[in-house]
């Protein structure tokens, strides 16, 4: 009998979750997202994440800023379209990010992140406190649009602290 994919990442005895360190009052979250996931971020001021589609069972958000660029370089700038991808952050009220357990799905120091069913994501986007923010963004060879390399957003898309100004 052959090992499945998940049997050699994780030998059977290794640990799939870690215990939550001590945490202030809120948590730092890292997300990888693409173009068009970035721009419903946009739509909801910069303040939430959408829901889920029908496909996408978990919300995924990852520990440090790191796993987060490995995934937003390695995978959405090169399977996206199209081919870009963003590196987000975001505070949580601890009590909201602590109830989901820290999964690990690779190396155990790295490759950290919560996985928010959901039907509970409009309850964790509850606890987001402040703006989500673009950190980096990385682009795959086919990508043809403009990014601002202060700002690393988009052409037409405005960083959080002026969303409120552009709308009436």
């Amino acid at each position: 009998m052959t090992p499945d994919w998940l049997d050699t990442l994780f030998p059977p005895k290794a640990e799939r979750t870690v215990p939550w360190p001590p945490v202030g009052d809120t948590v730092t979250l890292y997300r990888p997202t693409g173009l068009h996931e970035l721009h419903l971020v946009a739509e909801r001021d910069w303040r939430a994440w959408p829901p889920r589609l029908p496909d996408q069972p978990i919300f995924y958000p990852v520990l440090n800023a790191e796993y987060a660029e490995e995934i937003a370089r390695d995978w959405n700038a090169k399977r996206n379209d199209p081919p870009v991808g963003f590196v987000t952050t975001f505070e949580v009220r601890a009590e909201v990010a602590t109830r989901y357990e820290i999964q690990v799905v690779g190396a155990q120091d790295r490759h950290q992140e919560l996985w928010v069913p959901a039907e509970e994501l409009d309850a964790f986007n509850g606890g987001i406190i402040g703006p989500i923010r673009v950190l980096a963004h990385f682009v795959g060879a086919e990508y043809d649009g403009r990014i601002d390399r202060k700002t690393h957003l988009p052409e037409g898309l405005l960083p959080p602290e002026h969303e409120s100004k552009a709308t009436p």
